[in-house]
Protein backbone atom coordinates (compact mmCIF):
# COMPACT_ATOMS: atom_id res chain seq x y z
CA UNK A 1 0.00 0.00 0.00
CA UNK A 2 1.40 3.77 -1.17
CA UNK A 3 2.20 6.48 1.60
CA UNK A 4 -0.71 8.48 0.17
CA UNK A 5 -3.35 5.58 0.96
CA UNK A 6 -2.05 4.48 4.28
CA UNK A 7 -2.10 8.14 5.61
CA UNK A 8 -5.55 8.47 4.11
CA UNK A 9 -6.60 5.71 6.18
CA UNK A 10 -4.77 7.04 9.41
CA UNK A 11 -6.21 10.35 9.43
CA UNK A 12 -9.86 8.61 8.67
CA UNK A 13 -9.09 6.51 11.85
CA UNK A 14 -8.55 10.02 13.49
CA UNK A 15 -11.61 11.41 12.46
CA UNK A 16 -13.33 8.16 13.63
CA UNK A 17 -12.12 8.49 17.04
CA UNK A 18 -12.75 11.91 17.28
CA UNK A 19 -16.44 11.18 16.33
CA UNK A 20 -16.57 8.52 18.80
CA UNK A 21 -15.96 10.70 21.47
CA UNK A 22 -18.09 13.45 20.31
CA UNK A 23 -21.31 11.29 20.25
CA UNK A 24 -20.55 10.38 23.89
CA UNK A 25 -20.51 14.08 25.06
CA UNK A 26 -23.28 15.09 26.93
CA UNK A 27 -22.84 18.35 25.77
CA UNK A 28 -23.75 17.31 22.03
CA UNK A 29 -26.14 14.41 23.36
CA UNK A 30 -29.08 17.41 24.18
CA UNK A 31 -28.20 18.91 20.96
CA UNK A 32 -30.55 16.37 18.18
CA UNK A 33 -29.47 17.98 15.16
CA UNK A 34 -25.38 17.98 15.80
CA UNK A 35 -25.96 14.59 16.94
CA UNK A 36 -27.69 13.24 13.84
CA UNK A 37 -25.09 14.62 11.35
CA UNK A 38 -22.74 13.13 14.11
CA UNK A 39 -24.55 9.70 13.93
CA UNK A 40 -24.45 9.42 10.18
CA UNK A 41 -20.79 9.89 9.79
CA UNK A 42 -19.46 7.43 12.28
CA UNK A 43 -21.52 5.37 10.18
CA UNK A 44 -19.66 6.18 7.09
CA UNK A 45 -16.08 5.71 8.44
CA UNK A 46 -16.88 2.60 10.06
CA UNK A 47 -16.60 0.37 7.86
CA UNK A 48 -13.63 1.60 6.65
CA UNK A 49 -12.01 1.79 9.95
CA UNK A 50 -12.35 -1.40 10.94
CA UNK A 51 -11.30 -3.11 8.22
CA UNK A 52 -8.09 -0.84 8.17
CA UNK A 53 -7.92 -1.94 12.14
CA UNK A 54 -8.14 -5.73 10.78
CA UNK A 55 -5.72 -5.41 7.85
CA UNK A 56 -2.96 -3.42 10.78
CA UNK A 57 -3.44 -6.58 12.96
CA UNK A 58 -3.16 -8.97 10.19
CA UNK A 59 0.20 -7.32 8.88
CA UNK A 60 1.33 -7.43 12.77
CA UNK A 61 0.68 -11.06 12.97
CA UNK A 62 2.52 -11.66 9.88
CA UNK A 63 5.66 -9.39 11.43
CA UNK A 64 5.41 -11.77 14.61
CA UNK A 65 5.45 -14.85 12.44
CA UNK A 66 7.97 -14.11 10.34
CA UNK A 67 10.07 -12.99 13.71
CA UNK A 68 9.56 -16.60 15.53
CA UNK A 69 10.80 -18.21 11.77
CA UNK A 70 14.16 -16.14 12.44
CA UNK A 71 14.92 -17.22 15.83
CA UNK A 72 13.45 -20.68 16.19
CA UNK A 73 15.08 -24.05 14.89
CA UNK A 74 12.81 -26.34 16.10
CA UNK A 75 10.59 -28.13 12.61
CA UNK A 76 7.37 -27.83 14.11
CA UNK A 77 7.77 -24.23 15.51
CA UNK A 78 8.61 -23.20 12.05
CA UNK A 79 5.84 -24.97 10.20
CA UNK A 80 3.51 -23.24 12.68
CA UNK A 81 5.16 -19.87 11.29
CA UNK A 82 4.96 -20.50 7.92
CA UNK A 83 1.49 -21.72 7.83
CA UNK A 84 0.48 -18.09 10.28
CA UNK A 85 2.49 -16.41 7.57
CA UNK A 86 0.52 -17.52 4.84
CA UNK A 87 -2.56 -16.98 6.65
CA UNK A 88 -2.33 -13.81 7.48
CA UNK A 89 -0.37 -12.65 4.50
CA UNK A 90 -3.62 -14.02 2.31
CA UNK A 91 -5.88 -12.00 4.70
CA UNK A 92 -3.94 -8.56 4.57
CA UNK A 93 -4.37 -8.46 0.91
CA UNK A 94 -7.77 -9.17 0.70
CA UNK A 95 -8.36 -6.12 3.51
CA UNK A 96 -5.81 -4.15 1.52
CA UNK A 97 -8.08 -4.34 -1.68
CA UNK A 98 -11.46 -3.94 0.34
CA UNK A 99 -10.01 -0.99 1.85
CA UNK A 100 -8.84 0.39 -2.05
CA UNK A 101 -12.66 0.30 -2.43
CA UNK A 102 -13.81 1.79 0.30
CA UNK A 103 -11.66 4.38 -0.06
CA UNK A 104 -13.26 5.28 -3.55
CA UNK A 105 -15.58 8.43 -3.40
CA UNK A 106 -18.96 7.83 -3.15
CA UNK A 107 -21.65 9.69 -5.14
CA UNK A 108 -23.33 12.41 -2.35
CA UNK A 109 -26.72 11.45 -4.39
CA UNK A 110 -26.74 7.56 -4.25
CA UNK A 111 -28.57 7.18 -1.13
CA UNK A 112 -31.60 9.25 -2.83
CA UNK A 113 -34.81 8.39 -4.33
CA UNK A 114 -35.08 9.04 -7.75
CA UNK A 115 -37.23 10.12 -10.64
CA UNK A 116 -37.37 8.13 -13.56
CA UNK A 117 -38.79 9.52 -16.97
CA UNK A 118 -39.34 7.02 -19.83
CA UNK A 119 -40.00 8.56 -23.25
CA UNK A 120 -41.14 7.04 -26.35
CA UNK A 121 -39.02 7.29 -29.28
CA UNK A 122 -38.34 6.13 -33.08
CA UNK A 123 -40.89 3.47 -33.60
CA UNK A 124 -44.24 5.16 -33.08
CA UNK A 125 -46.96 2.58 -31.69
CA UNK A 126 -44.03 0.05 -31.25
CA UNK A 127 -42.29 2.56 -29.36
CA UNK A 128 -44.97 3.57 -26.55
CA UNK A 129 -45.95 -0.04 -26.19
CA UNK A 130 -42.45 -0.82 -25.56
CA UNK A 131 -42.47 1.99 -23.48
CA UNK A 132 -45.50 0.89 -20.92
CA UNK A 133 -43.33 -2.16 -20.84
CA UNK A 134 -40.26 -0.90 -19.57
CA UNK A 135 -42.16 0.91 -17.15
CA UNK A 136 -43.88 -2.39 -16.10
CA UNK A 137 -39.51 -3.66 -15.42
CA UNK A 138 -39.15 -1.36 -13.44
CA UNK A 139 -42.19 -1.96 -11.28
CA UNK A 140 -40.95 -5.63 -11.30
CA UNK A 141 -37.58 -4.28 -10.35
CA UNK A 142 -38.53 -1.72 -7.34
CA UNK A 143 -40.67 -4.55 -6.39
CA UNK A 144 -37.92 -7.25 -6.32
CA UNK A 145 -35.99 -4.77 -3.90
CA UNK A 146 -38.41 -3.89 -1.58
CA UNK A 147 -39.00 -0.38 -3.27
CA UNK A 148 -42.02 1.59 -3.53
CA UNK A 149 -43.31 3.36 -7.32
CA UNK A 150 -45.38 6.29 -7.60
CA UNK A 151 -46.47 7.15 -10.97
CA UNK A 152 -46.33 11.67 -10.96
CA UNK A 153 -47.25 11.74 -14.49
CA UNK A 154 -48.23 9.71 -17.78
CA UNK A 155 -49.12 10.38 -21.52
CA UNK A 156 -51.36 6.62 -22.73
CA UNK A 157 -50.54 5.86 -26.33
CA UNK A 158 -53.70 5.23 -28.99
CA UNK A 159 -52.56 1.49 -28.52
CA UNK A 160 -52.51 1.26 -25.12
CA UNK A 161 -48.70 1.86 -24.80
CA UNK A 162 -47.15 4.70 -22.80
CA UNK A 163 -45.82 8.01 -25.07
CA UNK A 164 -44.27 9.24 -21.97
CA UNK A 165 -44.31 8.52 -17.65
CA UNK A 166 -43.23 10.16 -15.32
CA UNK A 167 -42.48 7.93 -11.65
CA UNK A 168 -40.97 7.91 -8.49
CA UNK A 169 -38.80 5.34 -7.20
CA UNK A 170 -38.04 5.34 -3.11
CA UNK A 171 -36.23 2.50 -1.50
CA UNK A 172 -32.56 2.25 -0.06
CA UNK A 173 -30.08 2.77 -2.68
CA UNK A 174 -32.42 3.76 -5.30
CA UNK A 175 -30.57 6.28 -7.12
CA UNK A 176 -27.29 4.31 -6.47
CA UNK A 177 -28.59 1.28 -8.78
CA UNK A 178 -31.30 2.96 -10.86
CA UNK A 179 -28.56 5.68 -12.41
CA UNK A 180 -27.41 3.14 -14.45
CA UNK A 181 -30.52 2.36 -16.50
CA UNK A 182 -30.28 6.21 -18.18
CA UNK A 183 -29.90 6.21 -21.82
CA UNK A 184 -31.39 4.67 -25.17
CA UNK A 185 -33.07 1.05 -24.98
CA UNK A 186 -33.59 -0.37 -28.05
CA UNK A 187 -35.85 -3.12 -29.46
CA UNK A 188 -36.18 -5.32 -31.84
CA UNK A 189 -39.23 -7.68 -32.16
CA UNK A 190 -42.44 -8.43 -34.19
CA UNK A 191 -44.88 -5.57 -33.69
CA UNK A 192 -48.37 -6.94 -32.60
CA UNK A 193 -48.93 -4.02 -35.70
CA UNK A 194 -47.13 -5.78 -38.05
CA UNK A 195 -49.26 -7.85 -40.33
CA UNK A 196 -46.41 -9.00 -42.49
CA UNK A 197 -44.28 -10.90 -39.86
CA UNK A 198 -41.40 -7.91 -40.69
CA UNK A 199 -39.07 -7.27 -37.74
CA UNK A 200 -39.16 -3.80 -36.12
CA UNK A 201 -36.20 -1.84 -34.43
CA UNK A 202 -38.06 0.78 -31.78
CA UNK A 203 -36.21 2.92 -29.50
CA UNK A 204 -37.03 4.70 -25.66
CA UNK A 205 -35.11 6.92 -23.82
CA UNK A 206 -34.98 6.97 -19.78
CA UNK A 207 -34.15 9.63 -18.18
CA UNK A 208 -32.91 9.08 -14.31
CA UNK A 209 -32.36 12.27 -12.18
CA UNK A 210 -32.44 11.66 -8.12
CA UNK A 211 -35.11 13.59 -6.38
CA UNK A 212 -34.45 16.95 -4.62
CA UNK A 213 -35.95 17.62 -1.42
CA UNK A 214 -37.41 21.56 -0.78
CA UNK A 215 -33.92 22.51 1.57
CA UNK A 216 -31.82 21.75 -1.56
CA UNK A 217 -33.53 23.21 -4.73
CA UNK A 218 -35.54 26.86 -3.76
CA UNK A 219 -37.43 27.57 -6.37
CA UNK A 220 -38.92 31.72 -6.07
CA UNK A 221 -42.25 31.72 -7.23
CA UNK A 222 -41.93 34.51 -9.40
CA UNK A 223 -39.86 32.33 -11.44
CA UNK A 224 -42.42 30.11 -11.88
CA UNK A 225 -45.84 30.00 -14.56
CA UNK A 226 -48.47 27.82 -13.89
CA UNK A 227 -51.54 26.93 -16.94
CA UNK A 228 -53.97 24.97 -16.30
CA UNK A 229 -56.41 22.79 -18.48
CA UNK A 230 -58.60 19.87 -18.59
CA UNK A 231 -56.48 16.25 -18.91
CA UNK A 232 -56.83 14.38 -22.13
CA UNK A 233 -56.58 10.57 -22.80
CA UNK A 234 -55.42 8.74 -25.84
CA UNK A 235 -56.27 10.59 -28.83
CA UNK A 236 -57.14 13.75 -27.45
CA UNK A 237 -60.13 13.31 -25.86
CA UNK A 238 -61.05 14.97 -22.63
CA UNK A 239 -61.27 12.50 -19.48
CA UNK A 240 -62.37 15.49 -16.86
CA UNK A 241 -64.42 18.48 -16.88
CA UNK A 242 -62.44 20.44 -14.74
CA UNK A 243 -58.99 21.97 -15.40
CA UNK A 244 -57.39 19.80 -12.68
CA UNK A 245 -54.00 19.42 -15.54
CA UNK A 246 -51.53 21.82 -14.49
CA UNK A 247 -48.21 22.97 -16.89
CA UNK A 248 -45.11 24.53 -14.97
CA UNK A 249 -42.99 26.41 -16.62
CA UNK A 250 -39.48 27.44 -14.90
CA UNK A 251 -38.89 30.66 -16.43
CA UNK A 252 -35.02 31.06 -16.36
CA UNK A 253 -34.46 27.83 -17.59
CA UNK A 254 -37.28 27.39 -19.90
CA UNK A 255 -38.18 23.55 -17.98
CA UNK A 256 -41.76 22.58 -18.17
CA UNK A 257 -43.31 20.02 -16.49
CA UNK A 258 -47.23 18.51 -16.99
CA UNK A 259 -49.44 16.64 -14.52
CA UNK A 260 -52.40 15.18 -15.19
CA UNK A 261 -52.94 12.07 -14.11
CA UNK A 262 -54.87 13.23 -10.27
CA UNK A 263 -58.31 14.47 -10.46
CA UNK A 264 -57.07 17.20 -8.21
CA UNK A 265 -55.33 20.26 -9.25
CA UNK A 266 -53.58 20.72 -6.03
CA UNK A 267 -52.51 16.67 -6.56
CA UNK A 268 -50.87 17.71 -9.85
CA UNK A 269 -49.11 20.92 -8.78
CA UNK A 270 -47.79 19.16 -5.78
CA UNK A 271 -46.48 16.01 -8.41
CA UNK A 272 -45.20 18.92 -10.84
CA UNK A 273 -43.25 20.87 -8.47
CA UNK A 274 -41.21 17.31 -7.22
CA UNK A 275 -40.27 16.78 -10.98
CA UNK A 276 -39.09 20.60 -11.23
CA UNK A 277 -36.92 20.42 -8.21
CA UNK A 278 -35.31 16.82 -9.45
CA UNK A 279 -34.94 18.52 -13.34
CA UNK A 280 -33.33 21.63 -11.68
CA UNK A 281 -31.14 19.53 -9.34
CA UNK A 282 -29.85 17.89 -12.16
CA UNK A 283 -29.37 20.95 -14.25
CA UNK A 284 -27.30 22.05 -10.99
CA UNK A 285 -25.55 18.94 -10.81
CA UNK A 286 -24.35 18.92 -14.23
CA UNK A 287 -23.46 22.47 -14.34
CA UNK A 288 -21.08 21.47 -10.91
CA UNK A 289 -19.36 18.81 -13.02
CA UNK A 290 -19.00 20.91 -16.12
CA UNK A 291 -17.13 23.19 -13.47
CA UNK A 292 -14.87 20.77 -12.05
CA UNK A 293 -13.97 19.86 -15.90
CA UNK A 294 -15.70 16.49 -15.78
CA UNK A 295 -19.25 16.86 -17.20
CA UNK A 296 -21.21 14.10 -17.17
CA UNK A 297 -22.58 13.35 -20.77
CA UNK A 298 -26.65 13.61 -21.29
CA UNK A 299 -28.32 10.90 -19.98
CA UNK A 300 -29.95 10.64 -23.61
CA UNK A 301 -28.94 13.12 -26.47
CA UNK A 302 -31.88 11.92 -28.43
CA UNK A 303 -33.98 8.59 -28.45
CA UNK A 304 -31.82 7.28 -31.77
CA UNK A 305 -31.40 3.76 -32.33
CA UNK A 306 -27.69 4.66 -32.99
CA UNK A 307 -27.45 5.83 -29.26
CA UNK A 308 -28.42 2.97 -27.67
CA UNK A 309 -27.36 1.44 -24.28
CA UNK A 310 -28.96 -1.65 -24.30
CA UNK A 311 -30.85 -3.53 -27.09
CA UNK A 312 -33.68 -6.46 -25.88
CA UNK A 313 -34.13 -8.43 -29.34
CA UNK A 314 -37.32 -10.94 -28.41
CA UNK A 315 -36.90 -13.13 -31.49
CA UNK A 316 -33.21 -14.36 -30.13
CA UNK A 317 -34.38 -14.28 -26.16
CA UNK A 318 -31.33 -11.68 -25.56
CA UNK A 319 -30.79 -8.69 -23.62
CA UNK A 320 -27.54 -7.03 -24.27
CA UNK A 321 -26.25 -4.16 -22.50
CA UNK A 322 -23.95 -2.85 -24.88
CA UNK A 323 -21.89 -0.75 -22.32
CA UNK A 324 -20.51 -4.06 -20.29
CA UNK A 325 -21.04 -6.75 -23.09
CA UNK A 326 -23.37 -8.24 -21.07
CA UNK A 327 -25.96 -10.69 -22.49
CA UNK A 328 -29.03 -12.52 -20.71
CA UNK A 329 -30.51 -15.24 -22.52
CA UNK A 330 -34.01 -14.79 -21.08
CA UNK A 331 -36.58 -11.84 -22.22
CA UNK A 332 -39.11 -12.66 -20.09
CA UNK A 333 -36.90 -12.94 -17.17
CA UNK A 334 -35.34 -9.60 -17.71
CA UNK A 335 -38.57 -7.65 -18.53
CA UNK A 336 -40.22 -8.72 -15.57
CA UNK A 337 -37.55 -6.96 -13.28
CA UNK A 338 -34.20 -9.19 -13.73
CA UNK A 339 -31.66 -6.80 -14.08
CA UNK A 340 -29.06 -7.38 -11.59
CA UNK A 341 -27.02 -9.05 -14.12
CA UNK A 342 -26.45 -5.98 -16.05
CA UNK A 343 -26.76 -3.39 -12.62
CA UNK A 344 -24.09 -5.20 -10.84
CA UNK A 345 -21.70 -5.31 -13.64
CA UNK A 346 -21.95 -1.91 -14.44
CA UNK A 347 -21.03 -1.10 -10.77
CA UNK A 348 -18.17 -3.34 -11.08
CA UNK A 349 -16.88 -1.37 -14.22
CA UNK A 350 -17.79 1.60 -13.04
CA UNK A 351 -15.34 0.83 -9.45
CA UNK A 352 -12.68 -0.47 -11.55
CA UNK A 353 -12.51 2.74 -13.59
CA UNK A 354 -12.54 5.14 -10.15
CA UNK A 355 -9.82 2.82 -8.46
CA UNK A 356 -7.45 2.80 -12.03
CA UNK A 357 -8.54 6.36 -12.86
CA UNK A 358 -9.38 5.70 -15.98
Amino acid sequence: MSDALFGRLSEIDTRYQQVQAKLMDPNITSNANLLRELGKENSELEPTVLTYRRWKVALEEVDEARKLLNETSDPEMRQMAEAEIDEQGALAAKLEEELKVLLVPTDPTDSKDVIVEVKAGEGGDESALFAGEIFKMYEGYAERRGWKTEVLNSTPSNMGGLKDITFAVKGKGAYSRMKHEAGVHRVQRVPETESQGRLHTSAIGVVVMPEAEEVEIQIDAKDLKWDVFRSSGPGGQSVNTTDSAVRLTHLPTSTVVTCQDEKSQLQNRDKALRIMRARLHQIELDRRAAEDSAARKNQVKSVDRSEKIRTYNFPQNRVTDHRVKVSVHNVPEVMSGGLDPFIDALIAKLRTEQLTGE
